[in-house]
């Protein structure tokens, strides 16, 4: 018997869903983590520039940097100095109608722009609360920051504009390191947490749901070694209502273990009736064989001592033997074909009760002979559907067979009965009866009753008539107590009935 196979903890389902919630949440938090830096750097924006955006205006009215309607270029300068030792965050440049710096505090290495867009400083002066609303950096070739600006003198007559970007490069580097710092604490803490949290239910959550599948693999590893070594563990244990996925598939399987079961009972009874019909096989072939073989053998040493009349009977014996032989070999051919359906039935209407007398008249002489009467009682004419051949083979196996079985000056009822589906046919014998224990194994093959008084045949009478009956879409049953007889029911379906039923499908 093949044992399961030994799994590792990473092959199972179990350990391969909480890998993939793991990274699932790594992922998840990753991106929460950046869409919340980004959300805050945005909010963080927004709020500097609404409580600065008329920083700009303040600084022109404050410093008066227009005196009559001209920038006053040294307080200008001294503004520069100031706000920028102040307040180092902002950064203050002159620009012309054009968008070109004419003035700034810096280091002139660090300015990369000589010119900013102005389309952020005319959307911001048309509608100031339209934050965030970033504009160019001009010590950055590509970044853009928040900002305020004003016209310069003033915003009826502006020759340029006061631009005040409010987030410089000293920001920067100080948000940098705040941020490398706080991240670490706040946003690593968080993300571990909920992590570890998420994590944690995940587990519980794919324990519950994967207990119940480790229950049915193992209950499917039971089953697969009880069907291995020739038993059937039978049911899976399943629910009787199925539920989730997993509750109806441990349905279906103790559906299927229960099908499975049923097919393997089947299968071992077919293989002992199968080892079972060989050895009877083997038996009934042995036996004329030998008598073959003796009879033929006697006559052939002893030819010189035995007279015509005995070398005479022991040629008629070897004859009936070689007879016998070749009608076992017919009918063990005949049921072979019926059982894989390579005969089928020419379903034509005809009379049952006519064909009856004919096969009765048939089987007449012999009955008289060992002494047993014949006797039929018919009901009123009916059709039937079936096969002429195979019901006249049905209704000889069961006329023979009532013979063999009753005794000398007995009598053999045979009647036909029409009811508003079909026509039974009931062969009513004289004999011992069935006993309850062979009843079910009288239509098995080489079965002989063991009250059998004339016992010429082979035993394959009565299951050849039911798979012919069978394939007619009738029937064979039988009746019988001990002491009572057996009587033998033969049904076929009227035609109107096979028509209608026909209709119906």
């Amino acid at each position: 018997m093949t044992r399961p196979r030994t799994r590792s903890l990473f092959q199972t389902l179990y350990a391969r869903l909480a890998l993939g919630l793991f990274l699932l949440l790594v992922i998840v938090g990753g991106l929460f983590t950046v869409l919340s830096l980004y959300s805050v750097r945005e909010y963080s924006a927004a709020v500097n520039q609404a409580l600065n955006r008329d920083l700009a205006s303040h600084l022109v009215s404050d410093r008066n940097l227009v005196i009559d309607g001209r920038i006053n270029h040294s307080e200008l300068e001294r503004l520069f100095d100031l706000y920028m030792s102040i307040n180092p965050s902002i950064e203050i440049y002159l620009l012309d109608q054009e968008g070109r710096i004419l003035s700034y505090s810096a280091d002139p290495a660090k300015i990369k722009r000589k010119q900013v867009s102005l389309e952020p400083v005319h959307r911001l002066l048309e509608n100031p609360d339209a934050y965030p609303l970033p504009g160019d950096d001009p010590r950055s070739h590509d970044r853009r920051k928040v900002f305020s600006v004003t016209p310069v003198p003033n915003a009826e007559n502006p020759t340029g504009y006061l631009y005040v970007v409010l987030r410089g490069e000293e920001y920067d580097f100080a948000e940098s390191m705040v941020h490398s710092e706080r991240l670490l604490q706040m946003g690593g803490g968080a993300l571990a947490i909920s992590l570890f949290v998420g994590l944690m239910a995940g587990l519980v959550f794919f324990r519950l749901l994967t207990r119940r599948l480790s229950r049915l693999t193992a209950q499917v590893e039971a089953f697969e070694a009880g069907a291995q070594d020739g038993t059937s563990t039978g049911s899976a244990g399943g629910a009787g209502v199925p539920g989730d996925d997993v509750d109806y598939l441990t349905t279906r399987f103790d559906q299927m273990a229960t099908r499975i079961a049923g097919q393997l009972e089947l299968l071992k009874d077919k293989d002992h009736q199968r080892r079972q019909l060989v050895a009877q096989v083997s038996h009934d072939l042995r036996t004329p064989l030998a008598s073959i073989q003796g009879y033929l053998e006697t006559l052939g040493m002893k030819q010189q001592e035995l007279n015509p009349d005995e070398r005479r009977r022991f040629l008629n014996v070897a004859l009936a033997e070689t007879l016998r032989l070749s009608k076992l070999v017919d009918e063990l051919f005949e049921l072979a074909a019926l059982d894989a359906r390579e005969r089928q039935p020419f379903m034509e209407p005809f009379m049952p009760a006519e064909l009856l007398h004919d096969v009765v008249q048939k089987h007449r002489p012999k009955a008289e002979q060992v002494g047993v009467v014949l006797s039929i009682t018919t009901a009123r004419p009916a059709m039937v559907l079936a096969d002429i051949a195979m019901t006249e083979r049905v209704l000889d196996n069961l006329i023979g067979n009532a013979v063999d079985h009753s005794p000398e000056g007995a009598e053999v009822k045979l009647s036909v009965t029409v009811d508003n589906k079909g026509v039974e046919i009931c062969v009513l014998d004289a004999g011992e009866g069935i006993s309850p224990q062979d009843i079910d194994h009288v239509f098995d093959p080489f079965y002989q009753a063991p009250g059998a008084i004339r016992s010429g045949h082979a035993g394959l009478g009565l299951a050849i008539a039911r798979r012919m009956a069978e394939l007619q879409q009738g029937r064979v049953s039988v009746e019988s107590q001990p002491g009572a007889g057996a009587a033998f029911r033969f049904w076929l379906p009227l035609v109107d009935a096979t028509a209608k039923e026909s209709t119906a499908l």
